[in-house]
């Protein structure tokens, strides 16, 4: 054994240097090379050493079990982490999997593969070096008896020539692929040239230089890393994420890092190649070249097939859905004009960071506007064609495949993997597919892969964590230090109707004639789901539990989520509660006493849906001790939301829609808002009491480390939609604080129209961000605060079964009150804010994908009737409208002048009164109108949710088929 070593400045990530940094290595010749032992019938075999740019853009293919044999060498596997963190996770996992045989060679701690640093190398070429230096060495350290060939594979023409030179066996990706098999579903997952890695800006200089030029160009090159470094600096570029609008995929908005500003790109030239989600440098250009936000509907990308500049769009291909939760970034955008009209208008000039998703999307073989789909190419060749994207945000996206005649019908998954200057569209590979396009199966798989939703099932080393079936309450569990046996507490649940996870209860008793008692008692899911455990890792990876229209994706197993853990009528279970004291006087908590948490053992007395327990309450004949219990938490309740709302809290509206759904066939039978009782709002206000008390207890203990939610105060330029509609309906609304805004919203009511309120507090929501998990010590007491609840702090306790963020705050608040020590990782802030991070990525990912399974069966639902419908205006468009169906809570347009490039002088647009004209007829936002809803069948299997104008004295319900 030896020592090497290296010396090397450590700079900020500013640039400025800060120490000098040695790292030694010592080598050894005794290092296990991982594939010498295989099995003499292997003997046939090839073993393969790729190099980095394989393992970084040919995943897709190195996963397919077909693939095995292969050595992934130290220096590439750290090269891989560095560059992309999921593909080094997918890497490591091929590594585990036995069956693939894929082995990490530690070739720098090796004595005869350790590359020394040579003056004048760069990195890349001495890593490609030290690959070699392995590759030759593995042809040396296997015997033949264990394999027929050691080859290195790489698409590096460079770095091919050179092993050749050095008498390397060397491979393409291609031949390896195919010297495997030559089987298209296999040879489809090549990425085609991928591997010989070149950044953009360097291949656009490239391509340039060599001729093309601008006139081989669709689009402009980008400008080198140090030309957008220095424009970052001097200020003449910005940086700032791509927001594309949800009407018009070409338009967007970038908001400027520095300042919050946001920028427009209009039409593909701007956007350069960008895609939502990307960070850019844009440069603005001269006021003189501003332009107003197009406010245009654009329902479809069915762009020329020839790749010209031209955008001829087709708006036959996609519209409608449920409405968002949150505001389009053009609402804002044209809401935050100029008076002339104007916005701060730029275009892309480089890629700072792709957001090219690595898992792919979800989409369909464009079929062309004749609906015939392209042609096969034929004698084995693979045929180019151009895949749709469900997500109309995201361009068409081309592809080689030999399966074409089998894809036609098929949702499939592509992913992408260049966008030269020189193509209208970003290249990519084939995936796989999901299943016929429009069937619910392949539908779901596929808004789960755009969600970033994992519905794999746990894997064996998880389900070795939970316990056995049947489960029981021990003496064991009774005689824990610091848990209370509460089972003669008269205790039940309220939710809605079949939940299974049962994550919470409620009590309250009378303690004398002056004070209740009041509890909150919550699954005590952290008893069987330990730190460090792969149950544990699995559930703060997967951050929470997914519901969709027809079936549930668990954040943990489901012995825990609806036996174990969930708070069963009748059953004996483990439970963490918190009780108040409530004066009778005043029916809120006393302050002077605080709130005490314990663990605890209960047996809930009942599982109550809101409607159940809503009739006992208001049944005056039953008096029994369940429904006297119902009723004084009803009084709390009453009187805790009260409180809440003189201090600001907003009483917000979202649509949240209900499927009465046929038990045989799962599909949807009826659809329609959900109802709310008073008894919803008395388990929220008990939620609400419990954390915030939690949140309160923990930051006490913990002041640097504890999870928190945070709802951050909206800026001021959020509110411009709501406050321009509702100037032009007469109406004030204050936005300078929550206070003000709630009691403005409150005072926003008109006699004849009662849904009006509530069009004004659904546009109010847009404005908002969402709230999100954050660790204490990122913020300072004022940043902590939620603003729709009007809570200095708040946080997550009461859902442990189906939130991590949960999960942790129980651990915390475990420790605050001397249960158990406080787990090292969550003494670390920046432990804490990193599965923050997670969490809020997590959740907001399974809110969307909830609302798509929704605007799924809603368009399941309307394939097989129409339906007359009363409606609202909810915003005005250059070419149209977009209009809420309160009755589905269906949000769509309604399109006056279809296309982006077609005559729109039909139809006049006053931004300032929120009205358009078109043919002599006047909307205006929030007017009342009707419409009648149904599904347009297109081309090539797919359908769209449409949505017209009818007259006011059509029949509402439901129109008999001729």
């Amino acid at each position: 054994m030896h020592r090497v070593g290296k010396t090397f400045v450590k700079t900020t990530k500013r640039g400025q240097a800060v120490t000098k940094v040695r790292r030694e290595r010592y080598l050894r010749d005794d290092v296990y090379v991982g594939c010498g032992d295989a099995a003499v019938e292997a003997r046939e075999r090839t073993i393969a050493l790729i190099d980095s740019n394989v393992a970084l853009h040919q995943m897709d293919a190195l996963a397919d079990a077909r693939v095995t044999d292969v050595v992934i060498c130290a220096t590439v596997m750290e090269e891989t982490r560095n560059k992309s963190r999921t593909s080094y996770e997918r890497l490591r996992g091929l590594c585990k999997d036995k069956e693939k045989r894929f082995y990490v060679f530690s070739n720098e701690n090796h004595a005869e593969t350790y590359a020394e640093d040579v003056a004048g190398e760069s990195a890349n070429d001495r890593n490609d070096r030290a690959i070699r230096k392995a590759a030759a060495f593995y042809r040396r350290a296997i015997p033949r008896a264990a394999c027929e060939r050691v080859t290195l594979v790489t698409n590096d023409r460079g770095n091919a020539r050179k092993a050749r030179e050095e008498n390397i066996d060397v491979m393409s990706v291609i031949e390896w692929i195919q010297s495997i098999s030559n089987d298209a579903s296999l040879v489809d997952l090549v990425v085609p040239g991928g591997g010989a890695e070149i950044p953009e800006d360097e291949r656009d200089a490239k391509r340039a230089k060599s001729g093309g030029g601008a006139s081989a160009s669709v689009f402009e090159a980008y400008l080198d890393a140090n030309d957008i470094k220095e424009g970052l600096a001097s200020g003449k570029l910005i940086k700032g994420g791509v927001r594309t609008s949800r009407y018009n995929p070409f338009e967007a908005h970038v908001m400027n890092e520095g300042t919050g500003e946001g920028v427009l790109l209009s039409g593909r030239a701007a956007m350069n190649r960008a895609i939502d989600g990307d960070l850019v440098a844009v440069e603005i250009l001269p006021e003189s070249q501003w332009i107003r936000p197009g406010g245009m509907i654009i329902t479809g990308t069915a762009e020329e097939d020839k790749e010209t500049s031209s955008a001829d769009v087709d708006a036959k291909d996609d519209a409608g859905g449920l409405a968002p939760e949150t505001a389009d970034e053009t609402d804002v955008a044209v809401a935050a004009t100029k008076a002339s009209g104007v916005v701060p208008t730029g275009k892309v000039v480089g890629i700072i960071r792709r957001n090219w998703r690595e898992r792919g999307y979800a989409a369909s073989v464009d079929m062309g506007r004749d609906g015939k789909g392209p042609t096969a190419a034929g004698g084995g060749f693979a045929s180019r064609v151009l895949c749709v994207p469900s997500d109309r945000r995201f361009p068409k996206i081309r592809i080689q495949t030999r399966q074409l005649e089998g894809l036609l019908d098929q949702r499939i998954v592509v992913v992408i993997d260049d966008w030269p200057a020189d193509s209208m569209y970003p290249e990519g590979h084939y995936v796989k597919s999901l299943g016929l396009i429009g069937s619910v199966d392949a539908e779901t798989q596929a808004l789960l892969l755009e969600n970033d939703v994992d519905d794999r099932p746990f894997a064996p080393a998880v389900y070795a964590c939970v316990p056995a079936l049947p489960w029981k309450v021990t003496d064991d569990h009774l005689a824990e230090p610091g848990r209370e046996d509460l089972r003669d507490l008269l205790v039940c649940s309220v939710d809605p109707p079949g939940c299974k996870d049962i994550d919470d209860a409620l009590s309250a008793r009378d303690i004398d004639d002056e004070r209740i008692e009041i509890g909150v008692h919550i699954a005590d899911v952290t008893s069987f789901l330990f730190p460090d455990t792969a149950m544990d890792e699995e559930a703060a990876r997967r951050g929470t539990t997914t519901y969709l229209v027809q079936r549930r994706l668990d954040m943990l197993p489901g012995a825990l989520t609806t036996d174990i853990c969930s708070l069963v009528g009748g059953q004996e279970r483990l439970a963490f509660s918190a009780f108040w004291i409530v004066q009778k006087s005043t029916m809120l908590p006393d302050e002077t006493v605080k709130p005490r948490f314990t663990k605890s053992v209960i047996k809930s007395a009942a599982a109550l849906t809101y409607e159940q327990a809503q009739t006992r309450i208001d049944d005056a004949s039953l008096n029994d001790d369940l429904t006297l219990s119902l009723r004084r938490l009803r009084d709390v309740a009453r009187q805790l939301r009260k409180r809440r709302m003189a201090n600001g809290a907003l009483t917000l509206a979202s649509p949240e829609v209900r499927f009465e759904m046929d038990q045989q066939s799962s599909d949807p039978l009826d659809v329609g808002m959900y109802v709310t009782r008073e008894t919803n709002q008395m388990v929220e206000e008990m939620m609400l009491l419990a954390n915030v008390s939690t949140a309160e207890r923990i930051l006490q203990a913990y002041p640097a480390a504890a999870m928190l939610r945070r709802h951050p105060i909206p800026e001021q330029k959020m509110f411009e939609p709501l406050l321009k509609a509702a100037k032009a309906c007469g109406v004030d609304i204050d936005t300078q604080s929550n206070r003000t805004l709630a009691a403005s919203l409150d005072a926003a009511v008109r006699p004849e129209d009662a849904y009006f309120n509530t069009l004004l507090r659904l546009q109010a929501t847009r404005c908002m961000s969402q709230a999100v998990y954050c660790s204490s010590g990122q913020y300072a007491g004022p940043e902590r605060m939620h603003y729709g609840l009007a809570m200095p702090l708040y946080t997550h306790f009461t859902s442990p079964i189906r939130r991590y963020a949960d999960v942790i705050v129980h651990r915390l608040l475990s420790a605050a009150i001397g249960l158990c020590p406080r787990h090292k990782s969550l003494e670390d802030s920046d432990h804490v804010k990193s599965v923050a991070d997670v969490c809020n990525v997590r959740h907001r990912n399974s809110q969307q994908a909830g609302r798509a399974s929704v605007e799924l069966h809603t368009l399941v639902f309307f394939r097989k009737r129409k339906i007359v419908a009363d409606a609202r205006v909810f915003k005005v468009r250059a070419n149209g409208l977009v209009v809420f169906v309160p009755k589905f809570g269906i949000e769509g347009p309604v399109l006056f002048v279809e296309g982006e490039n077609s005559d729109t002088a039909t139809c006049t647009l006053d931004e300032d009164a929120m009205t358009v004209t078109h043919k002599g007829k006047t909307w205006k936002v929030f007017d009342r109108l009707t419409v009648r809803v149904e599904v347009e069948q297109l081309p090539a299997h797919r359908s769209r949710l449409l949505i017209t104008i009818v007259p006011d004295d059509t029949p509402r319900g439901e129109i008999a088929s001729a």
